[in-house]
């Protein structure tokens, strides 16, 4: 192979309402909106777009695992516990769903929280030492 991906560019969420889910995350998770009209939405949050496409109800971004367990398809970083428990607590403040901080037998915590259409999301405490290399590291 002569390429290889580099990076994920755009994370695409369908959602009942357009306008109503964009500001929601706008005002929760402190996207920045790019872009709206009434079948999508363009943000950008944690270094990355996501489109939020307008779609029927009950269809999210979450799967059935072969458990029967319900599974998030992405997960955020944030740069250590304690960022992480700030998020937490500033999430439960703005009245998001969120899920309890756990530990999942792996180097740092975890915590789940879902958006206005139930689309489950995770954050994980520990940011990807690719990440830090490149953006945090002082120049």
């Amino acid at each position: 192979m002569r390429g290889k991906l580099l990076r994920i560019g755009t994370t695409y969420i369908p959602v009942t309402n357009v306008e109503q889910s964009s500001e929601w995350y706008v005002n929760k998770l402190d996207a920045a909106l790019s872009y709206r009209d009434e079948e999508k939405a363009i943000l950008n949050l944690a270094n990355q777009s996501m489109f939020l496409v307008k779609s029927d109800e009950n269809q999210t971004s979450n799967f059935i695992d072969v458990y029967g367990q319900e599974r998030f398809s992405v997960t955020f970083e944030v740069n250590g516990l304690e960022s992480l428990e700030a998020l937490h607590e500033d999430l439960i403040a703005n009245e998001v769903r969120v899920g309890e901080i756990e530990n999942r037998g792996h180097s740092g915590r975890n915590f789940v929280f879902y958006d206005l259409d139930g689309n489950k999301f995770d954050v994980w405490s520990e940011l990807s030492p690719d990440f830090k290399e490149k953006y945090l590291t002082a120049k």
